[in-house]
């Protein structure tokens, strides 16, 4: 028998338990046992109903019960709807054959107790769905007590069920703020378009969505771009669906910068990819279908399409799939924008630098360009090969301190006077003179290192080299047999001083011999400990003994990139290999010698 105090313990005890419980029906057991203990009280049935009058369970224990039993669920009783409480809990108190069945399907169980009286309260227990507690009581019992305490049963369920609802939400916003950050990080940890977009629809499953599709908004409408589902077997069938269906284009076209999620659901889902099983969903719970518009800095960029195959609880609200997308959207944005200004940075360089070099007999030119800086600002670094008056070949090589608009403006200009000087007939150290000059009457704020190589063939098949510097690193020499020389220069930077004169110094290349030019993004490429590639690169370049210019070029860019921990300098490299002429050449170059000596 259960006293008022023990009664008051009793509910005191199913509060505590609430604190504990995910759903009110794990507190079968606390609120069933004492109301059994009250006496008369001979059975206890529970029930659960969604807002469309559909049961979604029934427990009943009775008094030689060791724990409830479920007895129905998911049935669908409309009749039953007519107990549904407009607000404050309803009781009931009839005999057990008086109630309607339709009405009532706790009574197929309460008249089990012959003889029963029912006692019943039905109350709204949330805005998805109400309850209901019956017990079947004999002669003896106080139905008055027992609907009293019936009443303080439900109010504290009620206040159980609407804590446990506050904690969920709670862990809901928490587990949902938490994927905002982590699909932050995700998204802008990478600057590629495609990455960045796979990423998006990564994240989102499951955690999430089962299914999610993101498309980009092109001028001719939305473009797919990327999908993945939780099902294996499924993934083929969603990216069909956002490439080739024409249901879900119409619906995306006509999404604008002010809309929110979209929920579709049931008859609006007719005609789509998605309805039907088999389809993009095809699990047990009826297929839901969300689309967010991807807006970023007042634009519409794309959409992002999820797919659901969940309960109805386990949707994202509204708010926070905005909030996703607007995550998504600036990433994805930030992607478009950085691939514009890579492409415009790119086509820049290349402007920069001359299109191709000139087919020279008996030379075998070639060169490299990497770009160094992540942020992509247009670099200093130029070169370019010139052949001259004479019948030899100027290279010229060099570097302008610092990156952007200004250096880019610099660039042009020391390319074209050298070349334009050189073309001429111009000797180096003059060209290199000139061009300081101009630098100086421009008010040119930064200065640049450059090196100038004129290479001469000789009658005896070797080749001339004079070289003059302005403050650029060494160019190197891979002889045929794979030892390394230094080629000597040394001169003032370029824009520091008015009158700069820049002294030659003169070398020699034989048949099958290599001359390097190179800037010093690839000697300071450093290594995570410190080490920098020029210590390496005599080692590295005699492995290369008899490559092409060509694979000299591109083997060492690519190995100093590879090298490289740190240091965001361009590369460049511009290689000539001698390969020697023929004998006829050499006759024909020994008479171009004496005319050009006797004009002289």
């Amino acid at each position: 028998m259960v006293d008022d105090d023990t009664w008051s313990g009793a509910l005191h005890r199913l509060w505590q338990a609430a604190s504990r419980a995910e759903e009110v029906a794990a507190l079968a057991d606390d609120v069933y046992a004492p109301l059994l203990a009250t006496p008369g009280v001979h059975l206890v049935v529970g029930t659960r109903w969604d807002e469309d009058a559909t049961l979604r369970y029934m427990r009943a224990l009775g008094a030689d019960g060791e724990a409830p039993e479920i007895v129905a669920t998911a049935r669908s009783m409309p009749g039953a709807a007519v107990r549904e409480p407009d607000g404050e809990p309803v009781v009931t108190q009839a005999s057990a054959d008086e109630l309607d069945d339709s009405v009532w399907p706790e009574a197929e169980f309460l008249r089990q107790v012959p003889g029963a009286s029912v006692v019943g309260c039905t109350f709204r227990l949330d805005r998805l769905g109400w309850a209901g507690l019956s017990v079947a009581v004999d002669a003896s019992a106080d139905t008055e007590g027992v609907a009293r305490r019936l009443a303080q049963a439900v109010d504290v369920i009620v206040a159980c069920h609407t804590g446990i609802l506050q904690r969920g939400r709670e862990a809901r916003r928490g587990a949902d703020d938490a994927l905002l950050a982590e699909a932050s990080l995700q998204m802008d940890s990478s600057l590629d378009v495609e990455d960045t977009l796979r990423r998006v629809a990564r994240i989102a499953v499951p955690a999430v969505a089962d299914g999610c599709l993101v498309h980009l908004l092109r001028k001719d409408g939305p473009e797919f771009v990327a999908a993945t589902h939780v099902a294996v077997q499924q993934q083929r069938a969603l990216e069909e669906a956002g490439r080739d269906d024409p249901w879900l284009a119409a619906l995306l076209a006509q999404r604008d910068d002010g809309d929110q999620a979209l929920f579709l659901s049931g008859a609006a889902l007719e005609g789509s990819p998605f309805a039907g099983p088999g389809r993009t969903g095809g699990g047990r719970h009826p297929t839901v279908v969300s689309v967010s518009t991807l807006h970023a800095r007042g634009r519409v960029v794309g959409s992002i399409t999820f797919v659901y195959q969940r309960p109805e609880d386990r949707l994202p609200d509204s708010a926070f799939l905005d909030s996703l997308a607007t995550r998504a959207a600036l990433a994805i944005d930030n992607a478009l924008l950085y691939e514009l200004r890579r492409h415009a940075v790119l086509s820049l360089q290349e402007h920069l630098l001359p299109s191709q070099l000139p087919a020279v007999k008996g030379w075998d030119l070639s060169a490299s360009y990497e770009v160094g800086d992540p942020m992509l600002d247009v670099g200093g670094d130029f070169y370019d090969a010139v052949p001259r008056p004479d019948g030899s070949i100027a290279l010229l090589i060099g570097d302008v301190c610092g990156r952007g608009a200004e250096a880019a403006a610099l660039t042009g200009l020391a390319r074209h006077t050298l070349r334009t000087l050189l073309e001429e007939g111009t000797d180096p150290g003059t060209a290199l003179s000139r061009l300081n000059r101009a630098l100086r009457q421009e008010g040119a704020t930064r200065f640049l290192t450059a090196v100038v190589v004129t290479m001469a063939p000789r009658a005896d098949g070797t080749v001339l080299l004079t070289t003059c510097s302005a403050g650029h690193p060494r160019p190197l020499v891979l002889r045929a047999d794979g030892s390394i020389g230094e080629v000597v220069s040394g001169g003032l930077l370029l824009g520091i001083l008015d009158d700069v004169s820049y002294e030659s110094h003169e070398d020699s290349l034989a048949p099958g011999d290599t001359l390097v030019l190179f800037t010093d993004g690839l000697t300071e490429s450093r290594e995570a400990d410190g080490t920098y590639f020029e210590s390496v690169l005599p080692g590295r370049l005699s492995a290369l003994r008899g490559s092409d210019a060509a694979h000299v070029a591109e083997s060492l860019a690519r190995q100093a990139r590879a090298f490289r921990a740190s240091g965001q300098d361009d590369i460049a490299l511009l290689v000539a290999r001698w390969n020697g002429i023929t004998p006829s050449d050499g006759l024909l170059l020994l008479e171009t010698l004496l005319e050009q000596a006797a004009l002289r």
